[in-house]
């Protein structure tokens, strides 16, 4: 897990969460109100909630587009754990919490170097498959 935070808060612009992803080329920020997580930004939230429907990305909040149906992973669950969360949750980026403070990031490049073979390929193919719906 990378344990280098960028955060945000819910009230800064999507423009600034846009190019902090862009300047440290990252996917997503977790969105920390009083030192606790309340949400996620990603790429795909800017693209789909903000660029898609024309909005003004210098004006919108994040708070009015971050994901806030959490999965979070704890610094003591295992890789192996960490994998099924993001099949059965089909996400690509895990914050690592300690209650609701952040204390890293997990991806699936994290996971990619820390194990190979047969379950990281499921994981990828069941994080790959389509949604019914895309859920906030």
């Amino acid at each position: 897990m990378s344990s280098r935070i960028i955060s945000l808060r819910h009230n800064d612009t999507v423009l600034q969460a846009a190019e902090i992803l862009s300047k440290n080329n990252i996917g997503s920020i977790p969105v920390i109100t009083d030192g606790e997580l309340v949400g996620i930004i990603t790429d795909r939230d800017i693209v789909l909630r903000c660029v898609a429907g024309r909005c003004d990305a210098s004006q919108m909040r994040i708070g009015e587009i971050m994901s806030t149906r959490l999965v979070t992973v704890s610094p003591d669950d295992s890789v192996e754990s960490a994998m099924d969360t993001m099949a059965r949750s089909k996400v690509r980026r895990l914050p690592v919490t300690e209650g609701k403070k952040v204390v890293g990031i997990l991806t699936l490049a994290d996971v990619a170097r820390a194990r190979a073979g047969q379950h990281l390929s499921e994981t990828v193919w069941e994080i790959s498959q389509p949604r019914s719906s895309y859920g906030r």
